[in-house]
């Protein structure tokens, strides 16, 4: 019995010291004990023990998880694990959420226990799990105590471990009822451009960026802003969305819109916008597009000027701009 009780607490501990990298010297022991009276490795059962635990416990969570990056590392590491390479399963999944490495104690205990009291032994080192049927003394019985191992772990990760899935983002609100803009910005023979934000209009060659001033982008005007959403200029597709969700394109009628909030606002990496639309989405005039924050960009050291140019506007006729 002493025997038993040796074994469940080794059982309990050799995952751990595959945790610090200190797994590999127990072949010293198990090389001594091969050339001892007995000729019979009696550790190779309990490491095996453990290590079908960890394989039942990752198993476990790569049957319950709905994430399918996680289920795509955890089914190989423990299939892995099966054969007695444990570390994918114990630091890609295990002991990253800990339950399941926990669980793989215990299961690893109780089948290191088992594997004592029934006189498991092995005539080589160096193999557990699967590959370990070659050297076992009694493989029916090594069986059992691989089934108890990993069934044990495989049980307890189910009940005890629960899987964190994000939860869903907070729409943002949008107005229940839209106000279409009523002034004109930039006008032409395709249609007009409704002022996208309130605040002060000004030529686009006074916008505070060598670029948008030059009018290689397009002519149009520069809005400083009195309010925080931009909205649709007319009714139209978004075409563009910047990754840091400062601007947007959008089109209708033969008319290019870029609308781009700030200068040199994309070094903010979103910080302080919300962009409301994606990518071929259909928008109704002042339907709101983008909501930032002006104390953010001031704060960043940025002019929070909007350049609201038409991109195609040397392929446009009669193009004017200004407020009207």
């Amino acid at each position: 019995m002493a025997g038993g009780i040796g074994a469940l607490i080794m059982g309990a501990l050799y995952p751990w010291t595959v945790v610090m990298g200190l797994h590999h010297m127990y072949n010293v022991i198990e090389a001594g004990m091969l050339s001892g009276p007995m000729g019979l490795n009696i550790w190779m059962p309990i490491a095996s023990a453990a290590n079908f635990a960890q394989f039942g416990a990752c198993l476990a969570v790569a049957i319950k998880c709905r994430n399918k990056k996680l289920k795509s590392v955890a089914l190989p590491s423990s299939l892995s694990a099966s054969l007695g390479i444990t570390e994918p399963a114990i630091f890609g999944v295990n002991f990253r959420f800990m339950k399941p490495f926990i669980a793989g104690v215990i299961g690893g205990a109780i089948g290191a226990l088992f594997g004592s009291l029934t006189h498991l032994g092995a005539t080589t080192y160096g193999v557990t799990g699967i590959p370990g049927l070659l050297a076992i003394n009694n493989i029916p019985i090594y069986c059992v105590e691989l089934l108890i191992s990993a069934g044990v772990a495989f049980l307890v990760t189910t009940v005890i471990w629960k899987e964190d899935l994000p939860k869903p983002a907070a729409a943002a609100p949008v107005p229940a009822k839209i106000e279409a803009p009523t002034v004109s910005v930039i006008r032409c023979a395709n249609g007009r451009v409704l002022q996208p934000v309130k605040g002060n209009v000004i030529p686009y060659d006074q916008i505070p960026d060598d670029t948008f001033a030059s009018g290689v982008l397009g002519v149009g005007v520069g809005i400083q802003p009195t309010d925080e959403v931009v909205v649709a200029p007319f009714d139209g597709e978004i075409t563009s969305v910047a990754d840091s969700k400062h601007a947007v394109g959008v089109a209708a009628n033969d008319m290019e819109l870029l609308i781009h909030v700030g200068v040199d606002t994309v070094a903010m990496n979103g910080d302080g916008f919300d962009c409301l639309v994606k990518e071929g989405d259909q928008v109704k005039a002042g339907q709101p597009l983008i909501r930032f924050s002006r104390d953010k960009i001031k704060a960043a050291g940025y002019s929070d000027t909007v350049a609201v140019l038409l991109t195609n506007s040397d392929d446009l006729d009669g193009v004017e701009y200004g407020a009207k």
